[in-house]
């Protein structure tokens, strides 16, 4: 039976750049134990380093949440670590090549969005539950982009299409924990300047972590089952 520790403890997915980077320092700073995952081993190993660099107490897991014999493998992995979650963010993603009409793209642009996007983040939920403290929190990163109110967004439609089944499935987990003590909640950070995002975006990349951050850490754990930008509950 696992002990819990007295540290906070934070395990982030994409975390070897962008917002999933970002998310990580800041969480470190504010005392976390950091876990920074990733399917790359190099890269995660050098996102570590960097963090180590900082202070921050942080160790890498390498993990490829599109795959399931990996996620397994990497919650196997875990649990020999004797540790438990206050926080899980699910936030790798990807925008592949080509997304750019759905009634013109192969299927399979489709597919490889939804499984890494969609499947992604609630396979990696359902492998480390059985290590999430209660309470604790789940974070998902989703995007404006999967909005069902707002105004359409064609720039890549797999990609906005699997944010909208992201949003959906926040709902669903948020429901079906909320009696254990779990809150699951999604978080649209904007238009970030990332690899993602590109250079013109109108956020950098520190305010995009803002929302994800402040959810881990100060907002209330009673808010469950919610979509937030800079802090406020929003339609999707």
């Amino acid at each position: 039976m696992m002990s819990p520790s007295p540290t906070r403890i934070v395990l982030i997915t994409g975390a070897n750049k962008g917002i999933g980077f970002e998310i990580a320092r800041q969480c470190g700073a504010a005392g976390f134990q950091v876990i920074v995952s990733g399917r790359d081993d190099g890269r995660v190993a050098a996102s570590a380093a960097k963090l180590r660099k900082e202070g921050i107490d942080v160790e890498p897991l390498v993990m490829d949440v599109s795959d399931p014999q990996s996620v397994d493998l990497t919650a196997r992995t875990f649990s020999r670590m004797k540790k438990e979650l206050d926080v899980l963010v699910n936030n790798a993603g990807i925008v592949v090549k080509g997304d750019k009409a759905l009634s013109r793209e192969e299927e399979t642009i489709l597919r490889q969005t939804l499984e890494t996007n969609s499947f992604g983040p609630l396979r990696v939920t359902k492998a480390f539950l059985p290590f999430m403290k209660k309470p604790s929190r789940i974070i998902m990163i989703s995007s404006g982009a999967g909005s069902m109110s707002d105004e359409v967004q064609t720039w890549s439609p797999a990609y906005a299409a699997s944010k909208t089944l992201l949003n959906a499935l926040t709902r669903q987990l948020a429901d079906e924990l909320k009696n254990n003590g779990i809150s699951v909640n999604a978080v649209c950070p904007g238009w970030v300047r990332t690899d993602m995002g590109g250079r013109m975006a109108s956020r950098s990349v520190s305010k995009g972590a803002e929302t994800p951050v402040w959810l881990a850490t100060e907002a209330p754990s009673s808010l469950t089952g919610k979509i937030f930008r800079d802090k406020k509950e929003i339609r999707w």
